[in-house]
């Protein structure tokens, strides 16, 4: 075997090494994986040449000769994935673009693969290790050329843009230099082992020492210049860019770290000695001021905090002094983390807010008061509307608004209801006889012996001058004749007292019934207009009354209602 394979597999061995180091002295993101992807592309061409070597089965040759080449194929697009995030451009970087970069490293590495009709590659002397390549070869090279062009502008315009800062330009410097040397070795690889393979000998490893040479240029950009570290380039810069005062101090309370914002709340510099007591004596607190010093010098991990109150400017600037203990792995204590956050404005709002809200609470007291004052009023107001103010129940008013929309609630749910009317027989000839005097008591009495007599459900009213109404939900014929019964026995037992030795008064009452309880025509529509219905109910009930005035009074009469016709 030629002593000069060797030379492949150990630069694929130093280039190993380079991508072990790497990715054991920085921590991993989005760059991270783009370089590794890009540096297992690097190592896969020396080591495919390599193994090339190892084996005289021509298959076994062509699959890491080709392998070799997929690997060649793919790097031109890293090398430019890696170079939009050195330049800082990945931030325009879509996943569409994303996708559209590699289409022409697959489209090469996809041709590799088939090699169609030995396009890309033939074998000379039986095997691969001497080879010659066909057109498809130059299409990869074309694709590998278009990507490095295409790194180079990216390059060359960071370097150049005057919106570049100082730092990104001379990594990119560096990094233009790596590219030169890759392109000078893979040139001079192709110029002399592929142009001139017919006259000179085969020179092996060339573009293996250009990947080598370039990626020593990526390392050195990566380690002088932290581009990997992304979190120690951040933080400064968050520390600095944080509204809350920061303090570090170390296990002797020397302060090793301040932020900016802590000037505006203390005087403190690094190299300073933090006096905790000093401190908390020169200032107001607001709350216990001997448990924070506690924890704070007993170091438990525990966050700890108090509030301060320092003039400034003439002005109390109130300021959240939090403490947290810095300790090891082993929670051994190293030092303290102190955050001062100003919360003045707060504060100021927060009174502000507690005297407003006192006023409003003033206000609406007073607007309570008269609210209730309003609601004791309107209800007298309502009662004196819907109320009859002889007898105390309700008025023909209340039973129309209550029933216009509760009947033909019933009628959609089909749930049976009944109207009772009823009036005092001759209650003409008791006024005639008595006086109106006489008359209004008969009617006051009246109403107080059917109150007793119905239920809590039912509504009774004062339909007209001796007559009452009394609307029965759920009540069917059966019931609702019971009911009148009951009724006409309460009213017909009731002796009525009369003043001034004018001795007792029996009265009777005639009785209409109507009660809505046969839904048998289901498909009969519930009327819209329900007031115009309710005329027909207390048109029908009416005439049941009539009936029983016209049998002799003191009895109960049933009205029936077909189908919006009234009959008895």
């Amino acid at each position: 075997m030629n002593p000069l394979v060797w030379y492949d597999l150990s630069l694929f061995v130093l280039l190993f090494g380079v991508g072990v180091y790497v990715f054991a002295t920085v921590r991993i993101t989005n760059l991270h994986k783009v370089y590794f992807l890009f540096h297992g592309l690097m190592m896969m061409w020396p080591f495919c040449q390599f193994a090339s070597t190892l084996t005289d089965d021509p298959g076994l040759q062509l699959f890491y000769v080709l392998l070799s080449f997929v690997a060649v194929s793919l790097l031109g697009s890293g090398w430019l994935l890696l170079t939009l995030f050195i330049t800082g451009y990945a931030e325009r970087l879509s996943q569409r673009r994303l996708l559209l970069l590699f289409v022409p490293a697959v489209i090469g590495a996809i041709g590799v693969v088939a090699n169609p009709w030995h396009d890309f590659v033939t074998p000379l002397e039986g095997g691969y290790i001497e080879r010659a390549y066909g057109p498809w070869f130059w299409v990869v090279m074309f694709i590998l050329v278009s990507y490095f062009v295409s790194s180079l502008v990216i390059m060359f315009r960071a370097v150049f843009s005057p919106k570049t800062p100082a730092m990104i330009q001379k990594q990119v410097k560096i990094t233009l230099w790596g590219i030169f040397v890759l392109a000078m070795f893979a040139t001079l690889d192709a110029i002399l082992n592929v142009l001139l393979s017919r006259w000179l000998p085969i020179i092996p490893g060339l573009t293996s020492l250009g990947i080598f040479l370039s990626d020593l240029f990526f390392v050195y950009v990566i380690k002088r210049y932290n581009v990997f570290n992304l979190v120690s380039i951040a933080h400064e810069d968050v520390i600095n860019t944080i509204p809350y005062g920061i303090m570090v101090l170390d296990e002797n309370e020397v302060i090793v770290e301040v932020n900016k914002a802590s000037r505006f709340f203390i005087e403190q510099h690094v190299g300073d000695v933090w006096d905790m007591d000093a401190f908390l004596a020169g200032v107001s607190v607001e709350g216990d001021a001997r448990t924070f010093l506690n924890k704070y010098r007993l170091k438990k991990m525990e966050l700890c905090q108090i509030e301060v109150i320092v003039e400034k400017d003439h002005q109390l600037c109130h300021y959240i002094l939090q403490s947290s203990p810095i300790v090891d792995s082993a929670l051994a204590p190293l030092g303290h983390l102190l955050t001062f956050q100003d919360v003045s404005q707060e504060r100021f709002y927060a009174k502000t807010m507690n005297q407003q809200y006192k006023t409003l609470q003033e206000r609406n007291e007073a607007l309570d008061l008269i609210r209730q004052e309003l609601s004791d009023a309107n209800r007298k107001l309502e009662e004196l509307v819907l109320t009859d103010s002889l007898t105390q129940c309700y008025n023909r008013r209340y039973l129309t608004q209550h029933l216009n929309h509760e009947v033909l609630t019933n009628l959609q749910y089909k749930t049976p209801f009944s109207l009772m009317l009823l009036d005092i027989d001759h209650f003409k000839a008791i006024n005639d006889h008595y006086g109106h005097v006489v008359g209004d008591e008969v009617l006051v009495r009246t109403a107080e012996a059917l109150r007793q007599s119905v239920r809590s459900t039912d509504i009774l009213t004062r339909y007209g001058g001796e007559e009452f109404m009394i609307y029965l939900p759920h009540t069917e014929h059966d019931l609702a004749m019971d009911m009148a019964e009951r009724v006409r026995q309460a009213v017909e037992s009731n002796r009525i007292s009369l003043n001034y030795g004018m001795g007792e008064i029996a009265i009777t009452i005639s009785v209409g019934i109507l009660s809505i309880d046969d839904f048998a025509y289901e498909d009969e529509d519930v009327p819209e207009d329900g007031e115009r219905y309710l005329i027909q109910l207390f048109d029908a009930v009416d005439k049941a009354l009539y009936q029983a005035k016209q049998k002799g009074r003191n009895r109960v009469e049933y009205g029936v209602l077909e189908r919006g016709v009234v009959s008895s």
